[in-house]
């Protein structure tokens, strides 16, 4: 038999569709197979941890085949509770696994303390970014005639003098009073004059 008479005969197409449907066969049991080692389309969406506790996390995650892992306490946040989640990697509604792990950062028990840094005779524009440096917050600012223009005399919190080396909560907000320049030089002398013939 002839090659052309062969591939028009019905033998040849018998044994085509044969082929095809093999084929067929064998496409799906390995995309079948594929799916089920890839556990492709099984995913899970992230739930949002955000001020839930330890334990609160660890049944929330269980329920999911979800695991955790506890990174570290970050520093007081205000806007959540105690010991609750501040942040999760990876962020709620992303697609994951069965038994991906969740890492968590907890906010701490309350503010830590700081030292008050030495202010005194600073300008304003270097006791600022020290204070933020140091998370503390800007409060009020007065001014008292003194030769110094927007130089630090002294410093208050809650209405309370401090200085340096006092400890005050992070975040607490820091009052500075400052020298406003209008007290000139003359006058600081004639008053220290009539201060001592006062004396005499």
């Amino acid at each position: 038999m002839s090659l052309r008479k062969y591939l028009t005969s019905r033998v040849f197409f018998g044994q085509a569709i044969a082929a095809l449907a093999i084929l067929a066969v064998l496409s799906y049991l390995f995309m079948h197979w594929l799916t089920f080692t890839t556990d492709h389309g099984h995913e899970i969406t992230v739930p949002n941890l955000a001020k839930l506790t330890e334990e609160q996390v660890e049944e929330k995650l269980d329920e999911l085949d979800l695991d955790y892992v506890l990174l570290d306490s970050v520093d007081y946040n205000s806007d959540y509770p105690k010991y609750s989640v501040v942040e999760q990697d990876p962020l709620p509604g992303a697609k994951v696994k069965e038994g991906r792990k969740v890492y968590i950062k907890i906010n701490a028990s309350g503010f830590s303390s700081v030292k008050i840094p030495d202010l005194i005779d600073k300008t304003y524009r270097e006791a600022v970014p020290t204070l933020k440096a140091l998370g503390l917050e800007e409060g009020t600012i007065t001014y008292i005639p003194n030769l110094g223009k927007d130089m630090v005399l002294e410093m208050r919190c809650k209405g309370r003098n401090i200085k340096a080396g006092d400890r005050v909560l992070k975040a607490s907000k820091i009052d500075l009073v400052l020298g406003d320049g209008k007290e000139s030089y003359v006058e600081e002398v004639d008053s220290l004059a009539v201060q001592k013939d006062s004396i005499q």
